[in-house]
């Protein structure tokens, strides 16, 4: 594999061995800027936005020092976890070198340390080390944050949805343990990565363990870890889960179905924030944040025995509640949008969008699954539209207990299709204003329309905007 090339910056005010690097590095392939002193090689950053710089420290007026305070200083910089995405990439160079020279010039974000004189293949060594560490972080950034668009939280308008982000927010400037309450698919996880990304542990990783996916010594050792010899094929030591999350959060997903023995080594984790690997006499500290969720009723498996009452209270210091999506029903709209982007985009079907009719079925349907529901629904969607717009055939939702079916026995195999989506709509545009009490406006927020086009479908089919009279 060749070597990566890059635009990089040299920095000497020796301008021989700025000429001398200069015809190295074009023969390595790379695109090479000069400047001469700090003040000059400032401005070139801001102007050429360079990979690499290499950096010599002892020149006059502003050391190569001063140059590595100043990029520190920035505020683009500061944002940044991890130095390597800074730009750009300072490898510095002495003739003078000491190790408090080295660690101070380290202290402020350079990568490594060439002394000079040194032999170009010393050099072509060290920038291809840095380059290549350079591609593997961007590529790490870029797939962590392809990741966490993939768990983009969308509130919506719901005051209950953002009551609880709200509470959400305030609970990430802080380690206390957030405990998420709600049915399936209401988005538990995407709250959990949001509440980690809010916090002052963002930086550090994320560990998703599911509490119910496997049996209770596989579970025991993805949290812990084991010791070499601790069973039967330990042949070296490993780490759990929870050890390799050190200072970051860790989210116990469905806690609810942890077995009652590893219950009670979780409770000690939470409170001493230590525990021993399987296997081990040793306990192991950390430093981690929790985050629990489950769709069942703890306080019933307390009753019953099949979840510890004192890990109950451990948990319950802030319990969210995420509402289902039938009781968000005007949050309906947002979600379908962004979940339309995501999957016409990888899709490669730009451009499409739901009908009116399409959008109406959305809005009154019961949603059992939830917000998982809706996107598995609209992917399905993007799939089988051969056409720019989607209808409510393509949805599929009857296949799943279609709201619009007419509760009457009919036989409407003979029926034209747009009949059938016509008797569809006016019982979902009936059920909409009942539940609205009349109110045309609150109606059309909870389909999920303008209430101009409800007033619309309302003259066209001739449905009365009023109360049916005894």
């Amino acid at each position: 594999m060749g070597s990566i090339k890059a635009k990089i910056l040299l920095v000497d005010d020796d301008a021989d061995i700025l000429e001398s690097l200069k015809n190295r590095l074009i023969w390595m392939g790379h695109e090479v800027v000069t400047a001469p002193d700090g003040r000059v090689a400032l401005d070139v950053i801001n102007k050429e936005s360079p990979d690499l710089m290499l950096l010599d420290l002892e020149m006059p007026d502003m050391t190569g020092l001063d140059v590595l305070d100043r990029l520190a200083a920035r505020p683009d910089q500061k944002k940044k976890a991890n130095a390597l995405l800074n730009d750009p990439v300072v490898i510095v160079m002495t003739a003078f070198a000491t190790v408090d020279r080295a660690v101070e010039a380290m202290r402020l974000g350079a990568f490594d340390f060439l002394t000079k004189p040194f032999k170009m293949d010393h050099l072509t060594v060290v920038i291809d080390k840095a380059l290549a560490t350079l591609s593997l972080t961007r590529r790490v950034e870029t797939l962590t944050g392809e990741i966490n668009k993939g768990y983009e939280i969308v509130v919506g308008k719901s005051a209950a949805m953002r009551s609880v982000v709200d509470a959400a927010r305030h609970a990430a400037r802080s380690p206390v343990t957030v405990l998420l309450l709600g049915e399936t698919g209401t988005g538990k996880e995407v709250l959990a990565r949001a509440i980690h990304r809010w916090s002052d542990r963002a930086s550090k990783p994320f560990m998703v363990i599911n509490c119910a996916a496997m049996p209770e010594h596989l579970l025991e050792n993805e949290l812990f870890g084991h010791e070499r010899g601790a069973f039967t094929g330990a042949i070296t030591k490993e780490i759990g889960k929870i050890e390799a999350a050190d200072d970051g959060t860790v989210f116990l997903d469905e806690i609810g179905d942890m077995p009652l023995p590893l219950q009670a080594r979780v409770l000690r984790l939470l409170q001493d924030q230590e525990f021993q690997r399987v296997g081990g006499h040793h306990n192991v500290r950390t430093n981690v944040r929790f985050i629990a969720a489950t769709n069942k009723d703890l306080r019933a498996g307390v009753k019953s025995q099949t979840f510890r009452a004192d890990l109950y209270f451990r948990l319950d210091v802030m319990p969210l509640t995420l509402p289902p999506l039938r009781e968000r029903a005007e949050d309906i709209p947002e979600l379908t949008d962004y979940f339309l982007e995501r999957h016409t985009v990888a899709a490669g079907k730009r451009g499409m969008r739901l009908s009116q009719e399409a959008m109406v079925c959305l809005s009154g349907y019961d949603w059992p699954g939830n917000v998982r529901e809706l996107e598995n629904v609209l992917a399905r969607a993007v799939i089988l539209c051969q056409d720019d717009v989607i209808e409510p055939a393509h949805l599929r939702l009857s296949s799943v207990g279609f709201p619009c079916e007419p509760d009457i026995q009919e036989d409407v195999t003979g029926s034209a299709y747009y009949d059938a989506l016509d008797r569809y709509s006016r019982k979902l545009i009936g059920q909409a204003l009942s539940r609205a009490g009349w109110n045309q406006t609150k109606a059309a927020k909870s389909l999920g329309i303008q209430r101009t086009y409800l007033t619309k479908l309302l003259r066209q089919k001739g449905i009365p905007g009023h109360p049916p009279q005894d």
